[in-house]
């Protein structure tokens, strides 16, 4: 039963990411390669709060609004990038910060990591078990999707989309285009944070190599083949893409060959989508 809700809290902690990163890519159409800088960012941020003896609701409140500072002192310059240049532009930035977790041996521990990470804890009993960690990371997950249901539905994410389809138009009606793909940053990479967060408490030890630029090409693939600009996509994708690898599991394949061969399911898969059904199983945005 353990397995079944570790695989549960793992598709809850993709579903944030994933929710997320749709904002800024399925909406704002930007698509970017380093969400799993900020998921890296709120990882160790939190972490860093709470072995100091930060409360974990309050490190997790901080960790958020570093992690949005950090989106917002990137995303004009950013901004002025386009196309293939904004994209990488955002690789640039992954592999900044994978450098800066990997080489700032005193502050992140370097390759080594950080470890002993306090678990979450309610009115001071310790969620040390995985089903105890599974009933409040569903809880989180439950909160942070109808949030993002309204949220996909304001003024704000429309005209979002509207900057997506025709930003020169956009410009014309007086929408102010820059501010609001700033905003769109910072809710994106602020929201990573929290899934970082979780991810830290949960496995009580993070490492540089959780949030590499495999990592946001993984999380950029989860969108894509469920589908961006709208809820169910990202839900769809993390569900998929989580449970794909357990089912190879379960084959029998060889530890050593089974990496690749999960990576080349995924390729194909992601091939057979952008021929067959650009806009994800569930998507309403196709990427030209």
């Amino acid at each position: 039963m353990d397995y079944f809700f570790h695989i549960i809290i793992m598709i809850c902690i993709y579903i944030i990411l994933a929710l997320s990163l749709n904002l800024l890519t399925g909406y704002g159409g930007l698509l970017s390669l380093a969400h799993a800088a900020f998921y890296g960012i709120g990882a160790y941020s939190y972490t860093i709060l709470v072995t100091k003896g930060i409360i974990w609701p309050v490190a997790i409140c901080l960790s958020i609004i570093f992690t949005s500072f950090i989106s917002f002192l990137i995303a004009y310059p950013f901004l002025k990038l386009k196309g293939d240049y904004f994209i990488l532009g955002t690789i640039a930035f992954q592999m900044i910060v994978f450098d800066i977790l990997y080489n700032w041996t005193t502050l992140t521990g370097g390759p080594y990591g950080i470890s002993g990470i306090p678990n979450f804890s309610i009115l001071g009993h310790s969620l040390n078990s995985i089903p105890q960690n599974f009933c409040l990371i569903s809880l989180i997950t439950v909160i942070v999707i109808p949030v993002f249901s309204i949220l996909y539905k304001t003024p704000f994410t429309r005209v979002l989309k509207t900057i997506r389809e025709d930003e020169i138009c956009s410009v014309s009606l007086g929408k102010a285009t820059v501010k609001v793909k700033i905003w769109a940053f910072v809710i994106s990479g602020g929201v990573a944070a929290i899934a970082g967060a979780i991810y830290a408490s949960y496995v009580t030890y993070i490492d540089p190599t959780s949030f590499t630029l495999d990592e946001s090409i993984f999380i950029l693939i989860i969108v894509l083949v469920g589908g961006a600009g709208n809820l169910r996509g990202p839900l769809v994708g993390a569900f998929l893409l989580v449970i794909l690898p357990e089912i190879l599991r379960f084959i029998g394949l060889p530890s050593s060959i089974a990496p690749n061969v999960r990576q080349i399911i995924y390729g194909l898969i992601l091939i057979i989508l952008m021929l067959k059904h650009p806009k994800g199983l569930l998507g309403e945005y196709e990427f030209e």
